[in-house]
């Protein structure tokens, strides 16, 4: 977890700028926009508020190729070349390329990737499964030769590379990877084997092959923040900071699609398989509709009442955001040793819930991030990072039935 609070989003950013998500100011693919309560893409505005190091080596003179780095934009300035989401998990801009002909170049050679971007999706049986794993394998290996086409062109002098096939295969498949699992489904297993195995054997020959193209030029692999279960209560934060007082509901703010979504969730969970499976398309569109790219969320919580709200950050390390007077348009806690006070009591009350799967908290440890990170960007990030217990993996209430994902939690205060 190599940026601490931050590693679920600002991974990548911070790798290619070089400074902490308090200076690039980029933590999640929907933040709050500070001075208000609306919620903006930091990816409309460039993602980060850093240049790459990319960017200072192209203004040195030399030649670049920045191949599918996660989270970046394209820069149509670089000395050499770029090309974006040529295959990802995250899906933020689509496939796109510079110079223009590079793109050219990639339709044609090699087509679209094989494996659909987000490569999220509801899979159930072993055949799903197969194909999704078929798919990824065939993206790694024409990945692979697209990395040698223009790495063979010649004349770099920084060339990289990002293999995504790894993420994709972890989020959709750890599960099936992990027998401790509550979702593990040892039938699939027996049907297609381990699919982590199976893509990481792939990129690791892939690798290979890139390399050997390299002749005696310095290469290095990087590996980023791995993968693991699914594990917290994400999802009950907003609940939880409104059953202990901190947080007040703001139902004029709730948008009626977000009603209807959570509202859904009970029957859609009570549903055999079968009928999930048929109803699909119109889950995950109203799904879509509620939080996804095509309506920004808004804050549910009444500003005027509210001592703090939760913030996006991912589901391992959730956000809180203060609402401080001065800072915030409405405002209503006083910084300094009053705000000081409110934080410690409520560190104190999310550190005293219980998990009742296990009877140990629910919550790990709580950080500060201003204690954690310095920079002009501070602002951009939540005050308070809530890391939730890893002990038990959490299940999903679209994977094999549901099983796991019911979350439990009690203390005095809730």
């Amino acid at each position: 977890r190599s940026i601490d609070g931050f590693y679920v989003g600002s991974t990548w950013p911070t790798f290619y700028t070089g400074v902490t998500p308090a200076k690039h100011g980029f933590h999640y693919l929907v933040q709050l926009k500070p001075g208000t309560y609306e919620f903006y893409r930091p990816a409309d505005e460039g993602v980060v508020k850093w240049d790459p190091f990319w960017r200072h080596l192209s203004r040195a003179g030399r030649r670049v190729a920045i191949l599918d780095v996660p989270l970046s934009h394209i820069d149509p300035s670089l000395n050499g070349m770029q090309m974006v989401e040529w295959g990802s998990h995250d899906a933020v801009y689509g496939f796109q390329a510079t110079p223009p002909h590079v793109a050219e170049t990639v339709h044609s050679h090699f087509g679209v990737h094989p494996a659909h971007s987000p490569c999220d999706g509801v899979r159930e049986t072993s055949a799903e499964y197969q194909g999704f794993i078929d798919a990824l394998i065939r993206g790694v290996r024409a990945k692979a030769n697209l990395t040698k086409y223009f790495l063979t062109q010649g004349g770099w002098d920084f060339f990289i590379q990002v293999f995504t096939e790894a993420h994709c295969a972890g989020h959709q498949c750890w599960h099936l990877h992990d027998v401790h699992h509550p979702a593990h489904n040892p039938s699939v297993v027996s049907a297609i084997g381990d699919p982590l195995r199976t893509v990481y054997s792939v990129i690791d020959s892939a690798i290979g092959d890139v390399v050997s193209e390299a002749h005696d030029a310095l290469v290095i692999v990087l590996v980023a923040h791995g993968m693991s279960y699914w594990y917290g209560a994400n999802f009950l934060l907003r609940d939880i900071l409104f059953r202990l007082g901190v947080t007040r509901p703001n139902a004029d703010r709730v948008s009626v699609l977000s009603v209807l979504f959570e509202g859904s969730r009970s029957v859609w969970r009570s549903l055999p398989a079968s009928i999930r499976g048929q109803l699909e398309p119109l889950h995950q569109w109203i799904a879509r509709r509620s939080s996804g790219r095509e309506t920004l969320p808004t804050l549910e919580a009444d500003p005027r009442s509210s001592f703090c709200f939760p913030v996006n950050n991912g589901l391992a390390i959730s956000g809180i955001r203060l609402n401080l007077a001065g800072r915030e348009p409405q405002g209503i806690l006083e910084s300094g040793a009053v705000a000081q006070a409110f934080c410690d009591q409520l560190i104190t009350d999310l550190l005293a819930i219980v998990d009742e799967r296990t009877g140990n908290p629910l919550v790990q440890r709580v950080m500060a991030t201003s204690e954690l990170y310095d920079g002009e960007k501070l602002n951009h990030l939540p005050d308070l990072l809530v890391q939730w217990n890893d002990e038990v993996p959490t299940g999903s209430t679209i994977v094999s039935g549901g099983v796991g994902a019911k979350v439990k939690a009690r203390s005095s205060k809730i």
